[in-house]
């Protein structure tokens, strides 16, 4: 009995003596510098170790300039050029506080975003208005949804392009080992996360807010009496279509819906393409060459009709739908229907029958000049101000 009691206590000692061994190799392993490891951060030289410090982003942006600018690319192509730059500046900034660069590096920031500048303002716009659908301001401002949808369309594509901005900036002006560089201290993210969340997040939902402000004002004030005018347009083109829409609200609790309620929409549309002749219109005769040129502005949407039908409604017993909700469906409908219209070359075809239609019209009158007369038609292309794609105006934005 004294010889297994003995035994018992030798076990647990040795068992003892393992474990605070093996503690201390522990402890020893992750708080002592070992040799021949090159990637812990206490072995790396001081030049390519960051120091994570707590920084609030600050942008000073007026929103109504930002919303008016966004919806209306176009007209302020200047100024959505200063957008760009301002907002990418302060993004850039922001990290490199977070980052805790040193004053020197930070000092070199806009010199280096110089060297991105010309060409991102001009994908930031083009993508920009490939995007949005300038011609449905006013079925936007009816859905309440005008400034939002601009507001959500420039943050789809900032987002794109930050995290390329970033790791192309700060990878000119931080010191790298092997592409790499080592971060400890407070909230440490990468610098494109910084960017994203602690940045562009935040900018863009103080401009969303005041963009549903802005929607619901301009909604309630829509043609509050009729509007009479007089229109000069040509319409070439014409396309219906016919989509539905199914959509299902349920309440789930613990996981196990409860209640649900069903929506069956489809709608038919209605949408011509065509030319305003009061924006533009141009006749030219050139009795050298006798030639007459009619030019025209370029195509779009001139008039979209959407007659939406409800073909069931089952409302469950805790009524899920909201008072908006129909609203919705009818505009992610008109969305769809103009999204395919612009995806089917429609503005193209809109463009051949311009011509038929103006050869059939003006070539009659056109042969009255001569037989050797001929008829042209041309179409204005693009932006109005293309200088504004230029690189050199990159000095004149900076002076602004």
């Amino acid at each position: 009995m004294s010889e297994g009691g003995d035994s018992r206590l030798r076990i647990s000692q040795t068992f003892l003596a393992i474990l605070i061994i093996g503690l201390f190799g522990l402890v020893a392993y992750k708080y002592f510098p070992r040799s021949g490891t090159a990637g812990d951060v206490t072995t790396v030289p001081k030049e390519f170790q960051l120091n994570y410090l707590p920084a609030d982003f600050n942008f000073d942006i007026d929103e109504q300039d930002a919303l008016a600018i966004l919806t209306n690319p176009k007209r302020y192509r200047r100024e959505f050029n200063q957008m760009v730059y301002d907002m990418n500046m302060a993004i850039l900034n922001h990290t490199a506080n977070r980052m805790g660069l040193s004053n020197d590096i930070k000092k070199r920031l806009p010199a280096e975003y110089d060297k991105h500048h010309d060409y991102l303002r001009n994908i930031y716009f083009d993508e920009f208005l490939a995007i949005k659908d300038t011609t449905s301001s006013l079925y936007q401002t009816w859905y309440d949804n005008g400034f939002k949808n601009a507001a959500q369309i420039w943050y789809e594509v900032a987002a794109k392009y930050t995290c390329y901005l970033v790791n192309n900036v700060m990878g000119g002006l931080i010191p790298m080992r092997d592409g790499a560089f080592y971060a400890k201290g407070k909230k440490v993210d990468t610098p494109c996360g910084i960017a994203l969340t602690e940045a562009l997040a935040p900018l863009m939902k103080q401009i969303e807010e005041r963009a549903a402000v802005e929607d619901f004002g301009r909604s309630r004030g829509l043609l509050q009496e009729r509007v009479d005018k007089v229109i000069s347009e040509l319409a070439t083109y014409e396309i219906r279509d016919k989509k539905g829409l199914t959509k299902q609200f349920q309440t789930k609790v613990w996981g196990f819906a409860v209640s649900s309620t069903d929506l069956e929409i489809t709608a038919i549309s209605i949408l011509k393409i065509g030319f305003k002749l009061d924006d533009y219109f141009n006749i030219n005769l050139n009795s050298k060459s006798r030639l007459v040129t009619i030019t025209l502005p370029e195509p779009i949407i001139l008039s979209h009709e959407v007659y939406p039908k409800m073909d069931r409604m089952s409302i469950g017993w805790l009524r899920e739908i909201k008072g908006d909700d129909l609203n919705k469906a009818f505009n992610v409908l008109r969305e769809e229907f103009r999204r395919d219209a612009m995806n089917a070359d429609a503005m193209d075809k809109a463009k051949v029958q311009a011509r038929e239609v103006l050869n059939t019209m003006m070539g009659p009158l056109v042969s009255s000049l001569g037989s050797k007369y001929k008829l042209r038609v041309m179409f204005q292309e693009g932006d109005p101000t293309p200088q504004e794609f230029l690189p050199k105006d990159q000095t004149e934005l900076n002076n602004q």
